[in-house]
Formats: structure tokens, sequence, C-alpha cells
């Protein structure tokens, strides 16, 4: 720019400036603790407040709000609140949020699922017509990396992607699927589409499936940890996978590929189950922040696997010339089952839930494990 000209200092946030989401937050957060609300210990994005015994809970995602609550006088009097200083329109009851539809069920449990979001991305990627079929995985499928091929001309990290918002939602069983595709987003060949295309393939068949929470006097919260021994054929790493349950429907999961190579199953185990203790330590302290707003009790962490080994493991701290070599960072397990912090129980491996993170699985168990996890079709 040619010539002179003044800099100027805003002294107020501007809509599209990157400081303007923070200083939002700060704002919403600030009136929020005014009237009455506390900042939840484990989670910034929702607030508390107990009244008389009843509690509302206020959760915020950027400018979208959710309230809920024990009173529904309580939900109204948070509402008028928040009008008062935000221009702001009541939705009423919730039954659409972040592209995610909360279905009232007949039998009293809600389902939440995407399926209008499923539809958009078959049509996106030209797949809306596709013929559905049983499994995210095809079980003969070695993908493996190429640095010498030129990379095809497809959409691939943007279908991943649109994957990936799935996955983390309300579609715990595409994660292992979405995460192995996605180890081949730098250079992409034929087969990797195509196993993208088997996913959209399954969703094809499964639009309409989300997590159904069922209502129930009693907390049933618990976890599941696995992993699969050396199922990388290229470097052979294994994977980690754990999903955690409450009210019959996961509300944690996660499919991660290890980051060394585990000299037995036992090791691999081991390693998975430090990182479902580490999730689900946080989700256990936020349920258990959220009942004791509601005066409930809060359950125990309770973290079930089905290798004998590894539970042995945990328990005993002798240096075994199986264990003795695995990094220090994993052997918070034994100070967190020492303390009390964690509760292991074994299982038998039919009825792992996180089975389904781990590996491809035929299309019978495959449809055995979504449903023990609460993957059902929403009612129309």
């Amino acid at each position: 720019m040619d010539g002179d000209f003044d800099c100027l200092e805003l002294v107020k946030a501007i809509y599209g400036l990157k400081q303007a989401s923070r200083v939002w937050n700060e704002t919403f957060d600030e009136f929020v603790c005014f009237i009455g609300f506390e900042v939840s210990a484990f989670d910034p994005c929702l607030y508390i407040k107990v009244v008389d015994g009843h509690c509302v809970l206020v959760l915020v995602y950027v400018d979208d709000v959710l309230v809920t609550g024990s009173s529904l006088e309580l939900i109204a009097q948070t509402k008028a609140d928040l009008k008062t200083r935000f221009e702001m329109t009541d939705s009423g009851k919730c039954t659409f949020v972040l592209a995610i539809e909360l279905v009232d069920e007949s039998d009293g449990s809600v389902t939440m699922c995407q399926r209008r979001y499923v539809n958009d991305i078959l049509k996106r990627f030209g797949m809306d017509e596709c013929k559905a079929t049983a499994s995210p995985v095809d079980l003969s499928t070695r993908l493996v990396a190429s640095s010498e091929a030129a990379k095809i001309d497809v959409p691939f990290r943007e279908a991943v992607g649109a994957l990936m918002h799935l996955t983390t939602a309300t579609r715990p069983d595409i994660a292992y699927a979405v995460g192995y595709v996605s180890r081949f987003m730098e250079n992409p060949q034929q087969q990797h589409w195509t196993a993208v295309k088997r996913i959209f393939r399954y969703l094809q068949g499964t639009k309409s499936h989300g997590l159904r929470f069922q209502p129930s006097d009693k907390i049933d919260f618990r976890g599941y940890s696995d992993a699969d021994w050396a199922g990388d054929h290229a470097d052979r790493k294994s994977t980690s996978g754990y999903t955690f349950m409450l009210m019959g429907a996961p509300v944690s999961w996660g499919s991660k590929k290890q980051s060394s190579v585990s000299l037995s199953t036992s090791e691999a185990e081991y390693i998975a189950l430090s990182l479902a203790i580490q999730e689900g330590k946080w989700v256990h302290r936020l349920l258990c922040e959220i009942l004791a707003a509601a005066n409930e009790p809060g359950p125990d962490l309770v973290i079930r696997e089905d290798n004998q080994s590894c539970i042995k493991m945990t328990k005993n701290p002798v240096n075994h010339g199986r264990a003795k070599h695995i990094d220090i960072k994993y052997h918070h397990i034994r100070d967190e089952v020492k303390r009390g912090e964690v509760q292991l129980e074994y299982c038998e491996t039919s009825v792992m839930m996180a089975d389904i993170m781990t590996k491809g699985l035929s299309g019978p168990r495959h449809k055995d494990l979504t449903t023990a996890l609460g993957i059902r079709a929403s009612s129309d």
C-alpha cells in the first residue's frame, strides 16, 4: 500500500475475526456464572446450577445452547434469564442439534442418529444409489501404503473427513473402518478409495441407525477395553479400542493404532487398557459431577477386559520377562488399580463390546456387536 495510513485498534470484537469466538465465550461465561451457575470441572462448556435439590444444566457449543434439568420451572427460568442478556430464539424441545437428531421412541428410550447427514454425504460422493453391505470392512482387504504411485483423482480426504464427523458423533460401529482408511491420507490409491466406498455401502443399509439410550432407575455405566495383535501387516503394530456404555449405549469410544510394536497379545491389551483408563477416568468424573448435582450417587469405574494375563499384569508388580520392557508410561494402570480408582473385570471375548473397535469383523459378528452396543434403527 502506498502512502501513509492509520492502523486502528478495535475496542469491540467483530464477528469473523479470530478473537471474536474467545470474546463471545468469555461474555457468555461471565453472565451464566453471574446468574448462579458453576463451570464444570471436567468440561468448560458445561454449566451446573443446583436450587432446592433440583439441578439445571446448560451446555454451550459456539452459539447453540442446550438447557436441561430435573425441574421444568428451573429450565424456564434459566431461558428467561438468558434472554435478558442475549438475543435468543427458543426452539422448544430439542429434536435436532449439530446435525444430530434426537428421536423419542415408543418405549421411552431416546435414539441419537444422523440419517439426514448420512443421506447428504452419500449423495455428495455419488453413493446414494449404491448396493448395501453388511459390514464396513472387507475381511480380505489388506491395505498398504504406496510411495511411488501417483495419487488418484478422487475426493479421498473429503470423504474420510465427512466419515470422521459421523464416527465421533453417533456411529462407533464404523470407528475402526474410518481409522483404518485414514492412515492413507498422504497418498491414497484405488484400493484405499474402494475401502472408503465400502464404508459408504455399509451406511447405505444403516442410514437410520444410531445410539439408543434406555430409561432405567439405576445408572448403568461400564467400560470395555480390547486390542488386536499385530493387525497392521505393514509395520505389525496393534490397534487399541475402548467403549464406555451408559444406559445401554456408548457415550465414549475410540479406535487408535498403537505407537509401538507389541511382542504379545498381553502387551497389546495392556497398552490398550492404559488408553481406556485415561478416557474412562474423565468420563466417570464428569458423570459423577452431574449425578452429585442431582443428589445421586456415582457408579464405580469398572472396565471389562478379555485377557487374563493382562489383568494379572496390572495386579502383580513383579517384572516378568514378558512385561519388563513395557514403557513406564503404561504402568500407571497398576497405580489406578491399587488405589481402587479403577476396577477390572474379566469377560469372555464373545461379549467384548470393544472388539468392533480393533478389527474388521464378519457380517454376523458385526451385527451382533452393534446390537449389543445399543446401535439400533430409529423410528420415523
